[in-house]
């Protein structure tokens, strides 16, 4: 399995749109995890989950919503492999260990105590094919 590489940031996604394209035009995917969220799912599936059904989908045209029971604190790594195989990338707004990525005009800053890079889009793209050991090395 691939590396799936967490960055937390504080930009809107949409400021994130020239990075998603990039990726996705290099075939890679991005996800999206908000922590900071208190978005609630709809009656009909939280009726669901209430109810006991274990997980619960409804599709719209423009996407998926889905909603599960939960117990206990967040699991990090079990939410990333439930939610997000596939993704070489997950752009987290809300406090994880990972570096922070911020938008600088045409370019990104990605930072943490082992360092930071400046990077414009294609080379962003380009290390997120790189172990997520090795993202911050030269």
């Amino acid at each position: 399995m691939k590396t799936t590489h967490l960055l937390t940031t504080d930009e809107p996604v949409e400021a994130l749109a020239p990075l998603i394209a990039a990726a996705e035009a290099a075939g890679l995917r991005i996800g999206w995890l908000d922590l900071e969220a208190s978005a609630e799912p709809p009656a009909t599936l939280a009726g669901a989950v209430e109810a006991g059904v274990f997980r619960t989908v409804a599709r719209s045209e423009t996407g998926l919503v889905t909603a599960k029971r939960v117990a206990g604190p967040l699991v990090l790594r079990d939410l990333l492999r439930e939610h997000f195989l596939g993704c070489r990338l997950v752009l987290v707004r809300g406090e994880v260990d990972a570096p922070r990525l911020t938008r600088r005009g045409e370019r990104w800053l990605v930072a943490s105590e082992a360092g930071r890079l400046e990077l414009g889009t294609d080379d962003l793209v380009a290390r997120l094919r790189r172990p997520a050991v090795t993202f911050l090395s030269s």
